[in-house]
């Protein structure tokens, strides 16, 4: 079962600003598809949480990779 967070939710889990979240890592760092889905209407943002600890909070993940100026990873 996936655990899928509104865009304050997440933020407060990051301890980002919601603004940042939406603005920043939506475009550069998280997938659509992957790390969030569009809800019904397509505006509402809904993050997998799973998908975002397993990409970017995981030791082994971190130590493979890169992260980019623009907000991506490379793998190292």
């Amino acid at each position: 079962m996936l655990t899928y967070l509104t865009t304050d939710k997440l933020a407060e889990r990051l301890h980002y600003s919601t603004r940042h979240v939406r603005e920043y890592l939506k475009d550069r760092v998280f997938l659509e598809g992957t790390h969030y889905v569009r809800g019904p209407g397509g505006r509402k943002l809904l993050f997998i949480w799973e998908a975002i600890e397993r990409d970017f909070f995981s030791e082994s993940d971190f130590e493979q990779k890169i992260p980019l100026a623009s907000g991506g990873f490379i793998d190292g």
